[in-house]
């Protein structure tokens, strides 16, 4: 999930751990969180928009800062 305009996210009431990708206006990575945990916060001054993953992806796909993400709707990848 995308949410542009925040540059914080946090984990109140969820049941999983996630991956967190903060992004400045190009889209290039300011911050890399892994598997946050339920029940944390977690934020970035220089964020501006925030991409929530499933946990162990950004290690997957090795992301990190300083990266441009592209991010596309599931309809314009098909």
């Amino acid at each position: 999930m995308r949410f542009d305009a925040t540059n914080s996210i946090h984990m109140l009431f969820m049941r999983f751990a996630i991956d967190v990708a903060y992004l400045d206006r190009s889209d290039r990575v300011v911050k890399v969180v892994h598997d946050l945990a339920p029940w944390r916060f977690s934020s970035h001054f220089r964020a501006k928009t925030t991409v929530e993953l499933p946990a162990g992806t950004l290690r997957r796909y090795d992301v990190r800062v300083g990266d441009v993400l592209e991010l596309r709707s599931a309809e314009a990848a098909a």
